[in-house]
This record gives structure tokens, C-alpha cells and sequence, in this order.
């Protein structure tokens, strides 16, 4: 009987494409999305929620997320009634996007890089590293506030790449969490939101390049010249939703109270011992009897520092001097040689890199270091070190799959022009003071269905800027608008079942995917209308940011504190 819903919602979907297929086949450049858009119009919006709906309904991501890539193939490929065409045709686009999606070297880096870390994981899990890990924080961290409290504490310390804290966070903390009965919900949930709200506000990360380029572009279409990088710094006291839900979560763990699916997730944990629901299916693999210790193994906190640490310390190497090699502007390039070790050199070069093949090469790097430590302390001998390394790169291939499908989901998306659809619709005449909120929505909308909040930030930045130069152009109006646009998009991205960073959460914290979903879209939800109404539409008026802030903030802890309820231990 489950598969009815799937099989309704589908049918329902092919009687509204047929009905529509006198519409021309359109070219399928993501050049030509506006034409698409204009021609389909709301059928723009089927491939997301076809992928989003059944994603709820079936808890199946990949057969969700290949139905809703396949939908918008078939429309791309619908020429009149030939239906038999469309459906061969379009399996065919399917799999070249799939295709296309891999050979992206940012893609493919992504890939690569999360099942590096599998395998690095494995090794560490192997050697003891991860139960020694465990052990030690358990002498600390001996209860359930003191566990959550040290996987937000792990999570802001690794700000400078969001995929990095989403892979690194859940697998070491999970352990000290499961004994500590806390649910993979809320572990999922801490990883998540200090990803990207701790990345996409860090001075130095691996965002601020892309951010500032967008700044800089849409401040030179309305013919100011600013300092970009100036902007995006005077932007994060604006970006209300990043710091209230980073400080949500502490309040939950302060107050040790949740509500709505959350709070029945943590009961579970508490009072059953279930970290996870009887019908949950983990992201990734648990642990399996072959990556348990051997007898001999004596555990050492090491096995783990050494490999975890010399993953972070090539990665921040490595953004430093791939950014460098990265710069084409000499006046860039000399004034980084004149000071090396400033600020401003190590934010250019962060900002140039590309961290995909970045964290591809750190991962390979600790890899090495962690088979080499094995092989010396005699923990195992190289060829079962190996061995070891394939097992935890085969425990992330479901990872890879999702990932795959959820980007050449992005693909048809814009070429069918579902974005520039919704900022047509959306972006109606407003009253100046509401333009923050309704481009912190629109950003919401547009990142929630393409599961992007890159792809969003590159939408809207280009219309957001001069449209609130319009209005008003007062430059703290701008910029009010400009993190209005940043948050929005990762607000969406935030909640949205077929985005990386949600997924990879879910992975690292090897929770149900759609459970975590679930669980964090109604905190996720709360704390974005707190950035609505005690932020962005008193900001508007004039309310200086010094009184926004600490009353969003009081908000936020009142929530917690009188909605949420107590989770009995």
C-alpha cells in the first residue's frame, strides 16, 4: 500500500505533462532558462517537487530524487502527444546529466573527497582511534548536554568549509552521542546547522570568495565602487538567521528542551535507548564488526588526532597555496608575497581555492598518515590497512549516488528556468522596508526547491542589489538586503532534502535522511520567521542592528525555553 501515493502522485504528474504537450520542445541550454520558463511557466516547478514530495512520501532519496531528474528530462524532451519519444529521450538526458554532473571538477572533487574520508574514518575506526576518541570525551562530556555541547563546540571550530564540518563532526562525535542517548535527529541537526551558518559568515572560509564576487559584481552594476570584501564583513550582523540558529541550538542544549519531531526523536533516544526509529535507514553505514579493533589494539586518542589533524592542517594549507596558484592579478600576487602571513593574503588565497579538489588532497593526505601509523604500530599489516581504507570508501557509495542525482537535479532546473520563474512572480512592486523580508523569502523558496544555496546567491544578487539601490540608497539599506540574500539562500538550502550539505549531514551523523529533514525543518522554520520579525522587517524600518539582534536573540531563548519541553534523562 505504500507505493500507492508514488504511483498517484507520478500518474498525476504524466496527465498534467500530456495535457501540456502541445507546448514545443525548448532547448535545453541552461542559457536559454528564461525562454523555458516563460513557455512552461508553473510546470517549471514539477522535477523539485516531485523529488521533495515523494522524498516524504516513499523516505526513498534516491528513487525520489531520479523520479524528479527524470520529470524534467520528459519536459525538455516532450515534442506534441509522442510520449514514447519524450520517456526514451529523456532517460537519455538523465543519464548524460548524470554524466555531465561528474565531470564537473567540482563535483567530482565533492565525490571523491567524501569517499576519501569514508575510508579515512574506517582506518581511524580501525586503530582504535574513534572508541579512544569516545572514551575521552565520555570522561568529560558524561552527559546529554555535555555531549551536544561538544559537537557544537567541534562544529564551530571547523568554520572554514562546511563539507569538511558535516564529514569530520558526525562520525567522531557519534559515538559519545549514541552512549549518551542522544538521538542521530539532533546530532544530524547540530552538524547541519554549524555548517553552513558558521562557513557562510567566517571571515576566512571557503565561501568568502564566492560571496564577495557576487557583492563585487552587483555593486558595479549600479556603478558604486565599494570594497566588496568591506561589504560581505558589514553584512554578518545582518545575517540573523545563521547567528539564531547557531545559538538556538546552544539554547536547547542549555535549556535540555526540544519540541515538535525533535522532541519526540529525543524521548526515543532517552527513554527507549533508540537512536534511531524503528523504521530509520541510516545515510551511511554503521560501523561493522570488521572495522572493530582488533584484541591486540591498544585504543589511543592519537589513532584519531594525528589522521583528523592532518586532514584540517592540509586543508588549510592546501586552500592557502592552491588559492595562490589560483590569483592572476599581479598587484594580488605581490602584495601577498610582501606579507604572507596577513590577514588579507590568507582571505584572498582561502577565498581563490578550490576547496573541492582541496579536500580531495587533505583526505588523501590524513589517509596516507593513518595507513603509515597502522602499518608502524603494528595495528594491522599494509595490505589490510587497504582493505580497511576500501571498506569505509564502499560505506560512503550511497553518499556519492544522492549526491550525483541531487546536482543533475540542479541541471534540469535551471535549464528548464524553474528560478528565474519564481523571481518572476515573486519580485513584485514592494514598499522599500519589506524588501529585505521578501528577498530573505524569495532566497528561502528558490533555495528549499533547487537545493542550492550557490546557485541562489548567483540568482538573486544580481537583481537584489540594484532593486534596493532603487529604492532606497542608503548603503546600510543595501547591505541589509545583500545578507538578506546570503541567508536566504542557506535558510533553504537548510531545510531541503535534495541539498549536499543536508545530505551530507545526514551521512556524517549516519542518521535517516529523511528523519533529519523531518526534525530540523520545524526548528529550522521557527528560528527563519525570529530572523523575519525581529529581524529583517524592524531593520528595514531604521531599527538599528544593535537592538535587532539581542531581541532576536531573547526571542529565540524564550522559544526554547517555554515551548520546548524538558527531555527526561
Amino acid at each position: 500500500m505504500k507505493k500507492c501515493p508514488i504511483i498517484t502522485v507520478t500518474s498525476l504528474i504524466i496527465m498534467t505533462l500530456m495535457a501540456m504537450s502541445a507546448a514545443p520542445a525548448l532547448a535545453a541550454d541552461s542559457a536559454k532558462g528564461a525562454a523555458n520558463a516563460q513557455a512552461f511557466g508553473m510546470l517549471t516547478l514539477i522535477p523539485p517537487l516531485v523529488a521533495i514530495l515523494l522524498a516524504f512520501i516513499s523516505k526513498n532519496v534516491v528513487l525520489s530524487l531520479f523520479l524528479g531528474v527524470f520529470s524534467g528530462c520528459f519536459m525538455l524532451d516532450l515534442r506534441g502527444w509522442d510520449i514514447y519519444s519524450a520517456v526514451l529521450d529523456g532517460f537519455m538526458r538523465l543519464s548524460t546529466e548524470i554524466l555531465f554532473s561528474l565531470a564537473d571538477t567540482w563535483n567530482a572533487g565533492i565525490v571523491l573527497q567524501v569517499l576519501a574520508i569514508g575510508g579515512l574514518i574506517a582506518l581511524v575506526s580501525k586503530m582504535g582511534g574513534a572508541q579512544a576518541i569516545a572514551e575521552s570525551l565520555a570522561k568529560w562530556a558524561k552527559t546529554p548536554r555535555s555531549s551536544q555541547l561538544a559537537t557544537w563546540i567541534m562544529g564551530l571550530f571547523i568554520f572554514f568549509d562546511d563539507y569538511a564540518n558535516s564529514l569530520t563532526v558526525g562520525p567522531i562525535m557519534r559515538p559519545v552521542t549514541d552512549t549518551m542517548k542522544v538521538s542521530r535527529e539532533k546530532l544530524a541537526f547540530i552538524i547541519d546547522a554549524t555548517a553552513a551558518p558558521i562557513a557562510g559568515i567566517a571571515l576566512i572560509s571557503t565561501w568568502v570568495a564566492y560571496e564577495v564576487g557576487l557583492i563585487r559584481d552587483g555593486y558595479q552594476m549600479i556603478g558604486v565602487q565599494a570594497n566588496a570584501y568591506g561589504v560581505f564583513v558589514e553584512t554578518i550582523p545582518f545575517r540573523f538567521y545563521n547567528i539564531y540558529i547557531l545559538m538556538f541550538i546552544l539554547f536547547c542544549i542549555w535549556f535540555m528542551r526540544d519540541f515538535g519531531p525533535m522532541h519526540t526523536a529525543e524521548v526515543r533516544a532517552r527513554k527507549e535507548g533508540k537512536v534511531l526509529a524503528d523504521t530509520a535507514t541510516p545515510m551511511a553505514a554503521e560501523e561493522s564488526a570488521s572495522l572493530t579493533p582488533a584484541s591486540h589494539v591498544v585504543p589511543s586518542v592519537w589513532s584519531a588526532i594525528l589522521p583528523i589533524g592532518t586532514l584540517i592542517v592540509a586543508a588549510f594549507l592546501g586552500f592557502y597555496f592552491n588559492g595562490y596558484h589560483a590569483l592572476e592579478d599581479p598587484a594580488l600576487i605581490a602584495a601577498i608575497d610582501a606579507s604572507p602571513t596577513s590577514f588579507t593574503s590568507m582571505r584572498t588565497c582561502f577565498g581563490a581555492s578550490d576547496a573541492s579538489v582541496v579536500l580531495f588532497q587533505a583526505a588523501l593526505i590524513a589517509s596516507l598518515v593513518a595507513i603509515f601509523m597502522a602499518v608502524i604500530k603494528r595495528v594491522m599489516p599494509i595490505k589490510e590497512a587497504i582493505e580497511t581504507w576500501v571498506t569505509g570508501v564502499k560505506s560512503m557509495n550511497i553518499t556519492a549516488v544522492i549526491l550525483l542525482l541531487a546536482w543533475s537535479l540542479s541541471g534540469v532546473i535551471k535549464e528548464l528556468g524553474t528560478a528565474t520563474y519564481l523571481v518572476s512572480i515573486l519580485s513584485e512592486t514592494l514598499p522599500p522596508f519589506l524588501l529585505p523580508s521578501i528577498i530573505f523569502i524569495l532566497g528561502s523558496i528558490i533555495s528549499f526547491a533547487t537545493g542550492t544555496s550557490y546557485g541562489t546567491m548567483g540568482i538573486l544578487m544580481p537583481l537584489a542589489i540594484p532593486l534596493s539601490f532603487a529604492l532606497n540608497p542608503d548603503p546600510n539599506f543595501v547591505i541589509l538586503n545583500v545578507g538578506a540574500v546570503l541567508t536566504g539562500a542557506i535558510f533553504g538550502d537548510h531545510c531541503s532534502p535534495i541539498s549536499d550539505t543536508t545530505i551530507l549531514s545526514s551521512m556524517g551523523a549516519a542518521c535517516d535522511h529523511i528523519d533529519h529533514v523531518k526534525t530540523q525543518l520545524v526548528y529550522a522554520v521557527t528560528v527563519a520567521f525570529i530572523a523575519i520579525f525581529a529581524g529583517y522587517i524592524p531593520a528595514g524600518l531604521g531599527m538599528p542592528v544593535l537592538i535587532t539582534l539581542p531581541v532576536g536573540l531573547l526571542i529565540t531563548a524564550l522559544i526554547v525555553r517555554f515551548v520546548g519541553k524538558p527531555v527526561e534523562a
